[in-house]
């Protein structure tokens, strides 16, 4: 809600300096440099203050899980997509930053430029909302029996970049013209090392980009081999038999073809051990990542079960890197239909009369 309000100041704030025409008495107008300048600051600003929040969010929820709301590969995710933002944004930030500065050293009077003073307004206001939020936020939880190291870890997350941010730019806001100090150079250094070692720390996390591309190799892997394996109790509920290869599977009718290995297109290995007894495997490029969370158990409900009022079947695809199987056994009492197949009849003058 409060992003699309910050969106339209900011247009009202370019649509007001763009139409300035006039100087006010002994204060410098606005170019279309120093406004691009600004708002490019003031945007990269609050994109790396997000983006940094968030992926520090992700590891509290990595480190300090939170049992009722946990989904692994979407926080690896966050990870990746808070990283490679930041690696992007937050030098352009510097840049920018170091620009003005280097503008505002030539010309004093430009530190009381009203796109200036307007956009370090907002930036206090923003970061004043946050504070506030927080704080209700850290109420309501309290209140709700909710208060767990994972979210006092982010509370704490929020309230020192937004207390930063208030901090340095309610300094710069008061600052007079002419005013030198190196707070803003040592501000610099000291989060631009706060950030290089966050993004470090999140290569450690996830691994390299080798590493991730062998991870989503084998993500597909696991998909295949959970089609697979479905596409076999279909098989036998309908057959009354396990199929002897993966090509008896091949449907013209539905489509079905049994997926190759995504990245060498090898077969899947598949053997039948005994009548309800069957082994898949495949080659892994990485192991898997035991986290003890309910979402890698890949838990499984069928119709059979829900009819019957059974619990999911839970099912395991742990593996290490290199050729791991997974063994199946199917069990008669939750999958077999025992239902008859429907009969299609194609001329209705062939049914005998009753």
């Amino acid at each position: 809600m409060i992003l699309p309000i910050i969106i339209l100041i900011i247009i009202g704030i370019i649509i007001f300096f763009m139409a300035e025409s006039k100087n006010e008495e002994g204060r410098l107008k606005s170019s279309p440099k120093d406004v691009f300048l600004h708002l490019l600051m003031i945007g990269t600003l609050y994109v790396s203050t997000f983006m940094f929040s968030s992926l520090w969010f992700d590891y509290v929820n990595l480190w300090f899980p939170d049992k009722l709301n946990y989904y692994y590969r979407s926080i690896l995710d966050g990870i990746l997509v808070g990283t490679s933002t930041l690696i992007v944004v937050f030098p352009v930030y510097l840049l920018t930053s170091w620009l003005l500065e280097k503008e505002i050293k030539a010309v004093p009077e430009k530190r009381e430029l009203r796109v200036r003073k307007w956009l370090v307004y907002l930036t206090l206001f923003v970061a004043a909302i946050a504070i506030i939020v927080e704080i209700i936020l850290l109420v309501y939880n309290f209140l709700s029996g909710e208060l767990t190291m994972n979210f006092f870890l982010k509370i704490a997350v929020v309230f020192a970049v937004a207390a930063v941010t208030f901090g340095y730019y309610l300094w710069d806001a008061r600052r007079t013209v002419g005013t030198e100090s190196n707070i803003p150079k040592y501000l610099a250094y000291g989060t631009g090392l706060v950030v290089l070692g966050s993004v470090i720390l999140s290569f450690f996390l996830v691994g390299s980009p080798a590493h991730q591309r062998s991870v989503r190799f084998d993500d597909q892997r696991v998909s295949d081999l959970q089609n697979i394996q479905y596409q076999i109790i279909s098989y036998w509920q309908q057959k009354d038999v396990l199929p002897a290869k993966l090509s008896d599977m091949t449907d013209n009718v539905s489509g079905f073809i049994p997926p190759t290995d995504p990245d060498t297109r090898a077969e899947y290995e598949y053997t039948v051990k005994s009548p309800l007894v069957f082994e898949l495997c495949a080659t892994f490029g990485a192991k898997s990542v035991d986290t003890g969370a309910p979402d890698r158990a890949y838990p499984v409900s069928v119709p059979e079960m829900v009819k019957s009022g059974k619990p999911a079947a839970v099912e395991n695809w742990s593996h290490s890197p290199g050729r791991t199987c997974f063994e199946r056994t199917i069990d008669p009492e939750i999958y077999k239909t025992n239902e008859p197949l429907p009969v299609i009849i194609q001329n209705k003058e062939a049914i005998p009369a009753q």
